[in-house]
């Protein structure tokens, strides 16, 4: 009976386990949020909707609305699992040694200050300017999920410099939002916060395998964090450090489908509440919607190209076998598809609906057309 069941859904199966293997079922599940969010907020639901994810909702002592319960804890979680990825990198991955990391190291470097200067450049001396850092951040499960449809035509040494490119990249996020996005520091949380790290040093030095003795001190980070003004997901990136690394994969492999599959559709799901009207086409001219846009595209392109170019010609770096320079600038327009972090950077940067609302219409046009012209140009540059 089970033999035949399965058989009766292996064509419903089969395909969905396919994509999930090649890494772009994340990618389609966050696609169809958006849309599906967006559908809805112009839908007669709309206000319901929206209202939805403004209600607040009490647990223990804290109260805050749905989103914020997204934003700042489940993307906690997310957090945990990018710092579980740099962490093993920088053991035994890409990360690990000074040859392997330096140029996807200055790649990263260009492919973050580029963006922000273009943004800053449409709009200095306004109250967006608080948004540089929307476009700096590259979104690693999309981009490798829009790498994977050229299939095996790519070079294996070009997704490990994507790779490792959007995981420097993830690392310079963190330390944005660390230093830029914290707001009225209260020192007492945050030396408790510190009390707490040592304490789970103090577990992996004594190489303590158990994850419940992790997992009470990580809860008690969290909320420390979150009262320190420090923005509470560090936490979950500190967390993830202290891991004993025999458990780093067990722990990435148990994390993946949930993180990829439930919580980042979510976060769309949230942060995707985008109102369509007349105006949206004015606003889509307006500095803060091109400096997005051209910043995303633009910006990750040049950064990275020219970064990686001088590093080459001047043999501070050298590219990897069967890597050429124009498959790099290919590989940087798909640098541009921020969405998952430039949506977190616009949350963090933006209490105004109508900002928030403009900065996110920009984020997904300029991922589409890095990913559109980014995947095109690659197309042609493996045929080459």
């Amino acid at each position: 009976m089970k033999q035949l069941i399965q058989k009766a859904l292996h064509p419903i199966t089969h395909p969905i386990k396919e994509l999930s293997e090649s890494g772009k079922l994340g990618g389609l599940l966050l696609i169809a949020a958006t849309i599906l969010s967006i559908s809805i907020t112009n839908s007669s639901l709309g206000k319901n909707y929206i209202n939805f994810w403004h209600q607040h909702l009490a647990v223990f002592s804290f109260s805050l609305s749905i989103e914020q319960w997204v934003n700042d804890l489940l993307m906690a979680v997310f957090f945990f699992l990018v710092g579980l990825e740099i962490k093993r990198e920088l053991i035994i991955g890409e990360l690990s040694s000074f040859r392997k990391v330096l140029l996807p190291l200055l790649a990263a470097i260009g492919g973050m200050l580029f963006p922000a200067l273009i943004f800053i450049a449409f709009n200095a001396g306004t109250e967006n300017i608080h948004g540089w850092a929307i476009p700096t951040a590259t979104d690693i499960a999309f981009s490798l999920g829009v790498l994977s449809l050229l299939g095996n035509r790519v070079p294996l040494s070009l997704k490990i410099f994507l790779t490792a490119l959007a995981i420097i990249d993830d690392l310079g996020g963190i330390i944005i939002i660390a230093l830029f996005y914290s707001n009225d520091i209260q020192l007492i949380y945050l030396a408790i916060a510190a009390g707490i790290v040592v304490i789970l040093w103090l577990l992996n030095q004594f190489k303590i395998q158990k994850f419940i003795f992790y997992f009470i001190p990580m809860i008690a980070l969290w909320y420390c964090i979150f009262l320190s003004g420090v923005h509470a997901t560090i936490a979950g990136v500190l967390s993830a450090l202290f891991i004993p690394t025999k458990q780093l994969e067990q722990y990435e492999h148990l994390l993946h489908r949930p993180v990829n599959y439930i919580i980042l559709p979510i976060f769309a799901l949230a942060n995707t509440t985008i109102l369509l009207s007349g105006d949206s086409i004015q606003h889509l001219l307006s500095p803060l919607s091109i400096g997005i846009i051209a910043a995303l595209f633009v910006g990750k392109t040049l950064g990275i190209s020219t970064f990686v170019f001088i590093s080459v010609k001047t043999k501070l770096c050298s590219l990897q076998k069967n890597t050429t320079m124009r498959q790099i600038v290919g590989l940087a327009m798909l640098a541009g598809i921020g969405f998952t972090m430039s949506l977190f950077f616009t949350a963090l940067s933006f209490t105004h609906p109508e900002s928030a609302n403009i900065a996110r219409l920009a984020i997904i046009i300029g991922s589409s057309l890095s990913a559109v012209l980014g995947l095109l140009f690659l197309s042609f540059s493996l045929k080459k």
